[in-house]
């Protein structure tokens, strides 16, 4: 008989596995897919790869898993530490490492998930210190919260976030982004940025709409643009980033680094190329030379330093006492190079060099016409260069100042500070003022050069074939008879509108004639023409070219003899 002894260790043997597998228990297995021969490519359904553990209590709607958790969604795999999955809505919780995959382009990288199945949206976290992270291929975005609906593979955030490529940097308090076209649009207090180092561009907007594949903004609301060559104010515009072509619309503003400004309809600007157009009542303002430049289409060359303005083309000078309105049916400026031969110098042992200077020059052409009101002008082409201060007018130039009367070939006016300083008619010059009636005073001459001081005439000095025609006045200011008289050269000194000496020498001849006894041919001189109807006679009378006007300039003209009525036909520039 066995005592009990004997039979407990029996049973102690026995039960040693027992014993030892509770403290060898093996892993738990792989848990494996719900449907296992099913299609992974299905978009609409939510597929558990794997966890270390799963856990469900009977009265829990979800599931717990642990350890090394997978899901996939289409071509979607989401992996996390743990995550509470609802079977029933094919919803999740996602906690610790969270990351979203597709393929090898897109990844998204959280603390935290959400995940709504009936809505097919996610919505993640990161801790505090911490960022969600997007990365698609050269493009990452970062925040704290961020939502992708996969339905319509749609991104955004409205927390503040951070989206940068290759390119720039954009930053907003709300922003979207489709990973699969690239594009982005960004809300409220939005800032582009270049990444280059050498580049100085920045977008300040609310709005902004951005292609991370083209590098291409487009300004939806009231934005400032800033670089190294100006600013640009807009409310709506597109940005090349990559070409740096900017192209503005709805009466945007452009600063240039030299204060000038440039306000118009549309705006093209290629900052690589440095040339812009401007279309559509474009006003170009140089606030230093008080300067406006107005018309309905105008180029500007950065690199060449030229400009291009047509269209009802006007330039506006303000000066101390007015305002100049000149027009022309083009307005160009551009830069010109000036060839200087400095001399050797022995004393210092330099040795004879050419020198190029480079200054500016505009002209204005064809049909030109300017209004201010104590002066008034026309011509056909007009030039101005800024080395010399020197202002001439070409091709049957006409200057009126109250009843006065100038004109000859080529004028040309110096300029000191927008004050006319000297004019002078280098071949044959004419002056005419109305007395009355037919009366004129008449002044001709080979070569006319007049003095201003403060603007008012000081001296005038005529050379060559002078002829004269003047109606002494007498003390109580009528006049009764007419003075005719040729000399080589005459000179007229004068203080404020009252002659104070005339000088004619070396020898002069004329007859003073009883305006009773006077015959008409006495009245003029040979080259006498009184153009008072071609004179503008306020602003918007520079744009109306009168028939008269054209035909003198293309050589047409017939005598404008004051004798003759006439009736001004005209056309509009």
């Amino acid at each position: 008989m066995l005592s009990r002894r004997s039979l407990f260790i029996p049973a102690l043997l026995l039960g040693l596995p027992l014993l030892f597998a509770e403290y060898q228990r093996p892993a738990p297995p792989q848990i494996k897919p719900a449907i296992p021969t099913a299609n992974r490519n299905v978009p609409d359904r939510i597929f558990l790869e794997r966890a270390d553990e799963l856990r469900k209590a009977e009265t829990d709607s979800f599931m717990v898993l642990v350890g090394d958790v997978v899901f996939t969604k289409g071509g979607m795999t989401m992996r996390c530490d743990s995550a509470h999955y609802f079977p029933d809505t094919e919803s999740m919780q996602a906690f610790g490492n969270v990351s979203m995959e597709q393929g090898d382009t897109l990844f998204v990288y959280a603390d935290e998930l959400d995940f709504d199945g009936p809505a097919d949206v996610a919505t993640l976290y990161a801790d505090t210190g911490k960022k969600v992270r997007l990365i698609n291929r050269d493009v990452t975005l970062e925040t704290d919260i961020f939502t992708y609906d996969l339905g319509i593979d749609l991104g955004f955030y409205d927390v503040g976030g951070k989206l940068y490529d290759q390119k720039n940097t954009l930053t907003s308090l709300k922003g979207e982004y489709v990973p699969s076209t690239k594009e982005a649009n960004f809300y409220t207090d939005v800032h582009l940025n270049s990444q280059d180092e050498k580049d100085t561009l920045n977008i300040f907007t609310d709005t902004l709409y951005y292609n991370t594949g083209t590098h291409v903004a487009e300004l939806l609301s009231p934005s400032e643009v800033y670089n190294a060559r100006g600013e640009i104010y807009t409310r709506s515009g597109v940005y090349d980033t990559d070409s740096n072509r900017v192209t503005l619309y709805e009466r945007s503003t452009v600063v240039t680094k030299e204060g000038q400004t440039l306000v118009a309809d549309t705006i093209f600007y290629d900052r690589t190329a440095g040339y812009g157009e401007a279309f559509g009542n474009m006003v170009l303002t140089d606030t230093a030379k008080k300067v406006d430049v107005y018309g309905a289409y105008g180029y500007y060359n950065e690199l060449a330093d030229s400009s291009f303005i047509t269209g009802r083309a006007m330039i506006t000078q303000l000066s101390d006492t007015d305002t100049l309105y000149l027009h022309g049916r083009y307005i160009e400026s551009f830069r010109v190079f000036d060839t200087i031969q400095v001399a050797a110098d022995t004393v210092a042992g330099t040795p004879e060099m050419t020198r190029i200077d480079t200054t500016h020059a505009a002209v204005v052409y064809p049909r030109v016409r300017f209004f201010r009101r104590d002066m008034q002008g026309i011509c056909d082409s007009m030039r101005f260069t800024e080395k010399d201060s020197m202002l001439r007018m070409y091709t049957h130039p006409v200057v009126w100042n109250e009843n006065q009367q100038i004109f000859g070939n080529i004028i040309e006016i110096h300029f000191n500070d927008s004050t006319m300083e000297s004019a002078r008619l280098p071949k044959q010059g004419f002056a005419a003022s109305h007395i009355e009636g037919p009366h004129y005073n008449q002044l001709s001459g080979k070569e006319m050069f007049a003095q201003f001081e403060n603007g008012q005439l000081r001296r005038l000095d005529v050379s060559g074939n002078v002829e004269i025609i003047m109606y002494p006045e007498e003390n109580d200011s009528t006049i009764n008879k007419i003075v005719n008289a040729t000399s080589s050269f005459m000179t007229v000194w004068f203080k404020g509108r009252v002659t104070e000496r005339v000088k004619l020498w070396p020898k002069t001849e004329g007859t003073t004639t009883p305006l009773f006894l006077a015959r008409k041919s006495l009245f003029y001189l040979p080259k006498f023409q009184w153009y008072e109807g071609l004179r503008p006679l306020n602003k918007d009378d520079i744009f109306i070219i009168p028939k008269e006007m054209d035909d003198l300039m293309s050589g047409n003209a017939e005598n404008n003899d004051v004798r003759k009525k006439t009736t001004i036909q005209t056309s509009v520039q």
